[in-house]
């Protein structure tokens, strides 16, 4: 049965981090400094050790995914300490500050490490969902399987179209130059369809869902009286029912796979400006403290 990483080993990094925020706040309310708590105090040097560590160990998750041959442990295990570990952070970090904040590096990179976080956390909702929405969308095709049944109807219905007026050749090959796929970041993570279609004797309008497509081969069914030709345009509302079909799940595809990646776009870029400001950190504290 598929376990998912939040439970890799019976939650074994829930605990840990659980422990580790246990034994960060005792210390906290134990630890009785002469000045209010603050990062340079030996507590709150030893929190920022731990924090700057987990950080360094936390931001190698890309290395050993892509260390197969690697026997430190699964990708599942290092996935399930990533997100538990990179949570218990805030309080590990937060308590090293003793809530001393202020317009400076230091601030800066804890800023910087929420965000990290939170984006997180987004990705565990994104990794948690998607990857199994977008199996079952693709039904054990790939998005290469999908676009080449999509020609193999385009070609039927061509063949079927010689047997009809030439209007219907012209408004099928209308439809296929004006199908629309993907496009800019906005069209692509709303999944949203820009196709159209310059049927004959009329200006292109949207055939979203091929929907206009749809309609005008519905009203030559409805005028048609020749039992022939009726089972042609029977045939061809077949193939572009078939061909929305496709294009959703082409669409779903490219949605999913979309939000994946701008997440990426967002978590790995902040994720080094974080190791930048933490550098920055730690030197200015032994530098200037």
């Amino acid at each position: 049965m598929h376990q998912s990483f939040l439970d890799h080993a019976e939650r074994r990094y829930l605990k840990m981090a659980l422990a580790l925020c246990a034994a960060a706040i005792a210390l906290y309310l134990w630890h009785d400094p002469r000045s209010p708590p603050n990062g340079g105090t030996w507590l709150g040097y030893t929190l920022g050790g731990i924090g700057a560590a987990l950080i360094l160990w936390l931001t190698a998750l890309g290395i050993r995914k892509r260390s197969y041959a690697s026997a430190l442990g699964t990708v599942q295990g290092w996935v399930s300490a990533h997100v538990y570990l990179g949570l218990s952070l805030i309080v590990v970090a937060t308590l090293h500050a003793g809530f001393q904040f202020g317009w400076n590096i230091h601030t800066l990179s804890y800023a910087l490490m929420v965000v990290v976080i939170v984006s997180g956390l987004v990705g565990v909702v994104l990794y948690r969902r998607f990857p199994e929405q977008m199996s079952r969308n693709r039904a054990q095709q790939t998005q290469a399987g999908m676009l080449e049944e999509i020609g193999e109807l385009d070609a039927r219905a061509l063949r079927i179209a010689k047997q009809l007026p030439p209007e219907f050749d012209a408004a099928l090959r209308a439809n296929m130059i004006g199908t629309h796929i993907g496009g800019g970041a906005r069209a692509i993570l709303s999944a949203r369809d820009r196709s159209e279609v310059a049927l004959p004797g009329a200006p292109p309008v949207g055939n979203a869902g091929q929907g206009r497509m749809l309609e005008w081969l519905g009203g030559q069914l409805s005028r048609s009286a020749d039992p022939e030709r009726s089972r042609l345009i029977n045939d061809l509302l077949s193939i572009v029912g078939a061909r929305r079909v496709l294009l959703r799940r082409l669409q779903r595809d490219a949605r999913m796979r979309g939000w994946l990646e701008a997440w990426l776009y967002l978590h790995v870029p902040v994720t080094f400006a974080l190791l930048g400001a933490l550098i920055a950190h730690v030197v200015s504290v032994f530098l200037y403290w």
